[in-house]
C-alpha cells in the first residue's frame, strides 16, 4: 500500500470520529439543558469542537492526496498539519467560552442539583468514545498514519473527559450541586489543554522542528549501515504524516560510483524497512583523510 493509499484508508477513521461526535454531542446538549447539567453541556461543546477537529483532519487528508504540481514538488502532505493548527485556534475558543459559562454558574446563588440521568448519559458517551478510539488507533497503526494517530488520542481523551464529567454529576446527587460546575471547568481546561497540545506539535512540525531522540535513531540505523564509514550531516523534518531525510554519508574514496550508489540504496530500504520512510535524500562524499601534526 503506498503512502495515497494510506491517506485514503485514514479517511475512514476520521468519518467515524466525525459521526460518533454528531450524535453524542446532540444527545449530551440535549440531556444536558433538559436536565440542568452543566458538566454534560460543557461535555457536548467539547464534542462539538472535535467535529471541527474530525473535518479539519477530513479535510487535510483530502488535501494531502494530491500530487505533486509545479508550486509543490513535496506534495500537499502539510495541509493535515495546517487542518490541526486551524482546529486549535476553533477548540481554543470554545475551551474559553466553557470556562467563562462554567465559572458563572459557579457562582450562581440559585444552583440546581442535575438529574441522575445525564450522569448514564455521559457513561454511555464515555462507552461509545472508547469503541472509536479502539478503532482509530488500530487503524492509525496499520497504516502509521500520524493525523490519525493523533485524532485516536483525542477520542481517548474525551471519553475521559465523560467519565470525569459523570463523576462530577454523581457527586452533585450528595447535597453539593457546586460539583457540577466544578466539573465543566474542568472539562473546559481539558478543551483548552488539547487544543495548546495540537497547536505546539503543529507550529513545531511547520517550523521544520524534529524530535532530537527520533533524529539519533535514524542516525544510529545509517551509521550501521554496510559501507558507510561515517555521516557528515542529518536533517529530518516534518511533511505531514511522512518524514523527509536528508544525508550526507563518507564512504571509502575507492568506491566506484555502482558501488557507493549500492549503499545509497541500502540506507533507503533500511530507513523504509525500520522507520518506514520513503523520502531520503542520500548526498555522498569521499572520506577525507585526517593529516596528522
Amino acid at each position: 500500500m503506498n503512502q495515497y493509499e494510506e491517506i485514503k484508508q485514514g479517511e475512514k477513521g476520521a468519518w467515524v470520529s466525525i459521526g460518533a461526535y454528531l450524535a453524542l454531542s446532540a444527545l449530551k446538549l440535549g440531556a444536558g439543558y433538559w436536565f440542568l447539567s452543566g458538566a454534560l453541556v460543557a461535555d457536548g461543546f467539547n464534542n462539538l469542537t472535535d467535529i471541527v477537529a474530525s473535518v479539519a483532519v477530513l479535510v487535510g487528508l483530502r488535501i494531502s492526496q494530491k500530487p505533486p504540481d509545479k508550486d509543490h514538488p513535496y506534495g500537499h502532505f502539510r495541509a493535515e498539519t495546517i487542518a490541526a493548527l486551524i482546529a486549535s485556534f476553533i477548540m481554543a475558543s470554545v475551551g474559553l467560552q466553557v470556562l467563562i459559562t462554567a465559572g458563572r454558574s459557579l457562582f450562581d446563588a440559585h444552583q440546581e442539583t442535575p438529574n441522575l440521568i445525564t450522569a448514564w448519559v455521559a457513561l454511555f458517551s464515555a462507552l461509545c468514545m472508547g469503541a472509536v478510539y479502539v478503532y482509530n488507533s488500530r487503524l492509525a497503526k496499520r497504516i502509521n498514519n500520524h493525523a490519525l494517530q493523533a485524532a485516536a488520542k483525542d477520542n481517548l481523551s474525551d471519553a475521559l473527559v465523560s467519565i470525569g464529567a459523570a463523576i462530577g454529576i454523581i457527586a452533585s446527587q450528595f447535597g453539593m450541586p457546586w460539583l457540577d460546575p466544578v466539573a465543566a471547568i474542568a472539562v473546559g481546561l481539558i478543551i483548552c489543554k488539547t487544543a495548546w497540545d495540537i497547536f505546539y506539535s503543529s507550529t513545531h512540525a511547520l517550523t521544520d522542528g524534529f524530535d532530537e531522540k527520533e533524529l539519533k535513531s535514524l542516525h544510529t540505523t545509517i551509521a550501521k549501515t554496510k559501507g558507510v564509514q561515517s555521516i557528515k550531516d542529518i536533517k529530518a523534518r516534518i511533511h505531514g504524516s511522512n518524514v523527509l531525510v536528508d544525508v550526507i554519508v563518507q564512504v571509502d574514496p575507492g568506491l566506484t560510483l555502482i558501488e557507493s550508489h549500492r549503499i545509497c540504496d541500502e540506507i533507503e530500504r533500511r530507513m523504509g524497512r525500520k522507520h518506514n520512510i520513503l523520502s531520503v535524500h542520500v548526498h555522498v562524499e569521499p572520506l577525507e583523510e585526517r593529516v596528522g601534526n
